[in-house]
């Protein structure tokens, strides 16, 4: 008699040792749900990220060409690149080539008129002249 309540008492472990199918389906249906708003989380903070990374490359080329200005008598860069050049002694660019970029790989349009100059992103969309334009 006493083997057969131990026999069952072990049956009845072995039973209740894994997982039904339906906890099973449960855990992976909350699971699929915490990945989805967490995505959307994610893609939201993205282009904000972007557009916060391009206004900052805007600020270092605007204080490159301050610096840039004052190393040659008040004269304005014709072109960005000539930011990342070697000096005249050697000395290194006042910036890497690899910050004449926006966030999305585009390069800035520069344009100075007399005194004054503009830099331009041309945003998430990839196009100049639209609504989305970052600008200093």
């Amino acid at each position: 008699m006493r083997d057969k309540q131990r026999e069952e008492n072990q049956n009845r472990k072995r039973r209740r040792a894994g997982f039904t199918l339906v906890e099973l389906l449960v855990v992976i249906t909350i699971l699929g749900i915490l990945a989805a708003v967490a995505v959307q989380n994610v893609i939201g903070h993205v282009k904000t990220a972007r557009i916060t990374a391009t206004r900052t490359s805007i600020g270092e080329i605007d204080k490159a060409i301050q610096i840039f200005t004052m190393k040659h008598n008040g004269k304005l860069p014709d072109t960005l690149e000539e930011l990342t050049q070697e000096g005249k002694d050697g000395e290194e660019g006042i910036l890497r080539e690899g910050n004449l970029v926006d966030a999305w790989a585009n390069p800035f349009n520069y344009s100075k008129q007399g005194r004054k100059y503009t830099i331009t992103s041309a945003g998430p969309d990839g196009e100049f002249g639209t609504s989305d334009d970052i600008t200093n």
